[in-house]
């Protein structure tokens, strides 16, 4: 096999990896903030969440550099495509994120309840929408994205923000938030106490049931829905062309791999397996064992998108012939060579780093602490 068509699989893997780390890390701390009125009933029940998750949520922002990063690098037709096409979605999770820091920073700084009470919807704007966001990303790259190219590979939008909101997309983007609503039910289990630890118990339950629900609804919906296949002229070791293919779409087709290597079967398994063995580790008190169940299923609904998808990363819904491909969309092998390089460098630092600041941060919060930390949100 050549290196070129090796380094733009582990691309593609690492890609996985990256929206693995996203959703687990981030989604965790927005988690916590969508359901920050559910975990705290009182305003000190409030503060006390908050700073559960303080020491940690801007650290894991680190996760859409890394991610945006490695789509700019690695797969450049798609960074392109993608944020000019759906600059409007861009700039809605982009609003969305600027006023999360303010959240945190300005909540506690007057006494007035309903100041707090406004900086309150705000962590929940914050923590919702982008996971809503994410997860209809994933909806509409199963759908198909209405763009296509010019001859000189200039990309035209055909779409409008509303419709990317179709009710697929939305029922992805309701399965993320609840993924996220799980995630942060184990974080503030790992670090509460008393009735904040139940809530938290109690939300991580029926959040992690609604996501099993969602995704069998989805994943009954993609097998009724048309899919893409690659018929001929993408070479696996070829040059960044998306012109030079044919695609049809045939309904079911997203199964076609799992069809042809039942292996793969496993992966969507792991959301079941990480979800309800993560609900009863969680009842039994076993947070921590919850929350890594947690990333396991999270790794099992990314792994199942992509592993349906493959080879296809954006594929048109105008034009499917001008549909992304790993094959055909992707940075040089000197470029993919390189931030391989750098990957192996800087990915195994960030996750030390994180982890450091996990082990020096641990132990519980509780209300009293909170009162008496002038360092304290």
């Amino acid at each position: 096999m050549e290196i070129y068509i090796v380094l733009k699989l582990v691309w593609w893997a690492l890609l996985g990896v990256l929206l693995i780390g996203l959703a687990v890390m981030v989604g965790m701390d927005m988690g916590v903030g969508a359901g920050l009125r559910y975990l705290g009933r009182t305003d000190r029940e409030r503060r006390t969440v908050i700073n559960m998750i303080a020491p940690h949520w801007d650290g894991n922002q680190v996760w859409f550099i890394l991610g945006g990063g490695a789509v700019f690098a690695a797969w450049p037709t798609i960074y392109a495509t993608a944020f000019s096409g759906l600059y409007v979605v861009m700039l809605v999770l982009l609003w969305s994120m600027i006023v999360r820091p303010l959240g945190f920073e300005y909540r506690s700084k007057l006494p007035s309840q309903r100041w707090r009470n406004l900086w309150d919807v705000t962590l929940f704007i914050s923590g919702a929408v982008p996971m809503i966001v994410f997860g209809a990303a994933m909806g509409n790259m199963l759908r198909g994205v209405p763009f296509h190219f010019e001859w000189n590979m200039v990309s035209y939008y055909t779409g409008s923000f509303i419709a990317l909101f179709n009710p697929f997309a939305v029922l992805c983007g309701l399965m993320s938030i609840a993924l996220a609503l799980y995630q942060g039910g184990a974080m503030v289990m790992n670090r509460g106490t008393g009735v904040i630890r139940e809530r938290a118990c109690n939300l991580l339950t029926m959040a992690g049931l609604g996501a099993l629900v969602l995704f069998t609804v989805c994943g009954l919906w993609v097998w009724l829905m048309p899919g893409y296949v690659l018929t001929g002229g993408a070479e696996p070791a070829g040059p960044a062309m998306p012109l030079r293919k044919t695609v049809q779409k045939v309904s079911g087709a997203w199964l076609n791999n799992f069809a042809a290597y039942p292996l793969l079967w496993l992966v969507p398994g792991l959301v079941y397996a990480g979800v309800l063995a993560g609900i009863a580790c969680a009842r039994r008190g076993l947070s921590h064992v919850a929350w890594w169940l947690g990333a396991l299923a999270w790794a099992g609904t990314i792994g199942t998108v992509g592993t349906a998808m493959f080879p296809f990363l954006m594929p048109s819904s105008t034009n499917p012939g001008h549909s992304l491909t790993v094959w055909d969309a992707s940075s040089s092998a000197t470029t993919l060579g390189w931030m391989l390089a750098f990957t192996a460098i800087f990915i195994p630092i960030v996750a030390v780093y994180t982890s450091w600041a996990f082990w020096v941060m641990r132990g519980k919060v509780t209300p009293e602490t909170i009162e008496h930390d002038e360092h304290a949100y």
